[in-house]
C-alpha cells in the first residue's frame, strides 16, 4: 500500500480564480511526494528533513494546498490488483445532461466506484457521458455492480456498456515533473 496525493482539482471545491501556492519550497514539496509519502513512521517529519523545512511547516503548506483546491486529499491507496481485485471495468453511461451530475454524485458515493466522472458525448458512435471505474475480484463481480448503477439510476439511463481492462500500461498518478 502506498500513501498517495491526489493532485487533482475539485473545481466544486473552490471558487474560479483562487491563485494556487507556486513558490519554491512549495514546488519542492509537491514534487518529493508525486510517488507518493514516505512509507515511514513519520512521513511529514522525513519530507520536512529532506527538504530543509520544519514539520510544522510541511503540515501549513500541505493544508495550504489542500484549502485552495490544488490537492485533494492525503490518503492511503491500497494496490487492488495485491488485495485480489484484478477485474476492472470502465462502466459508460448515457444520461440526460441536466441529470449527469446528480447521476455521477449518486454514483461516485458508491463504496465500489474507485471514480467517476462526465466527458462530452461523440455521437453518433459514443453516446455515453458520464464514467464510472469499478473493481471486483472477477468479471461476474464487476458486472453485479453495474447492475448495482443501472438499478441506482433507473430511467435516468438511456444506455451503457462496461469496457473491461485487458492489462495495465501505467499505474501511476499525475507527474508534474519539476515544473513551473
Amino acid at each position: 500500500m502506498t500513501a498517495t496525493i491526489d493532485f487533482g482539482v475539485d473545481h466544486q471545491a473552490k471558487p474560479r480564480g483562487v491563485r494556487c501556492s507556486r513558490d519554491a519550497a512549495t514546488r519542492r514539496l509537491v514534487a518529493a511526494t508525486e510517488a507518493g509519502l514516505p512509507l515511514c513512521v513519520q512521513p511529514y517529519a522525513e519530507l520536512a528533513a529532506r527538504l530543509g523545512l520544519s514539520e510544522k511547516e510541511v503540515l501549513a503548506r500541505f493544508s495550504r494546498l489542500l484549502e485552495e483546491g490544488s490537492i485533494r486529499r492525503i490518503a492511503a491507496v491500497p494496490n487492488h490488483y495485491a488485495l485480489g481485485y484484478v477485474a476492472n471495468g470502465m462502466s459508460v453511461w448515457d444520461v440526460p445532461d441536466e441529470c449527469a451530475s446528480e447521476c455521477g454524485r449518486l454514483i461516485g458515493a458508491l463504496p465500489f466506484v474507485s471514480h467517476c466522472y462526465l466527458r462530452p458525448r461523440r455521437p453518433p458512435r459514443w453516446p455515453f457521458n458520464l464514467f464510472a471505474m469499478v473493481h471486483a475480484k472477477d468479471r461476474a463481480g464487476v458486472e453485479a455492480q453495474v447492475q448495482s448503477i443501472e438499478d441506482l439510476l433507473g430511467d435516468r439511463q438511456r444506455s451503457h456498456a462496461v469496457l473491461f481492462s485487458k492489462r495495465i500500461l501505467k499505474k501511476t498518478g499525475m507527474r508534474l515533473g519539476g515544473g513551473s
